[in-house]
Formats: structure tokens, sequence, C-alpha cells
């Protein structure tokens, strides 16, 4: 399933969804009542930004100049993904 996530979406996670360190892994994961999704450094940077308040353009400027590229094409669609999964909520904006 395909999802649109708008640049002005303000993303949070879903209810029941925690984002934590696991340290027999050694990385970030995002528990859920359903599941978990082991996180690499990128995701996680992305999921620590979705509070509801961000919008996913916002989330992409900060990112963008923390990796120095534009990666609003990639938050966009990271965020699509885990909206189709019931990870994260897409808000409105």
């Amino acid at each position: 399933m395909t999802v649109a996530v708008a640049q002005s979406s303000r993303p949070r996670r879903a209810r029941g969804a925690r984002l934590r360190w696991d340290p027999v892994r050694q990385r970030h994961v995002l528990l859920g009542p359903e599941g978990v999704v082991v996180l690499n450094a990128t995701g996680a940077a992305i999921i620590e930004r979705c509070d509801g308040e961000r919008t996913v353009a916002a989330i992409a400027e900060e990112l963008s100049g923390r990796y120095d590229r534009d990666v609003a094409e990639d938050v966009c669609g990271f965020v699509a993904r885990l909206v189709a999964r019931r990870w994260l909520e897409a808000g409105d904006g």
C-alpha cells in the first residue's frame, strides 16, 4: 500500500510506538505492540524528530544540514512507509 505524505504533514509516533536504544543490537529500534523495526542512524534521527510539531519539510531541512545534502525525498519516503505500516501518524499541516 502506498501512502502519500505531504511536506506540510506533522508526523508523530503512533500510539504505542516507542523509540528505544537496543544495547544488544547496538542500534535504535522502534517498538510497538505488533513488532520491532530496527533503525539505522538516519532512520532514528528522523523518528526522533517526529513529534507532531515539526513538518516533514522542517525535518528534512534540519537533516539536510546535518548530512550536507538534500534529504527531503528520502525523509518523505521513509515517513510514508512508516505511516503505511502504522508506526507513524501524519497529521495535516
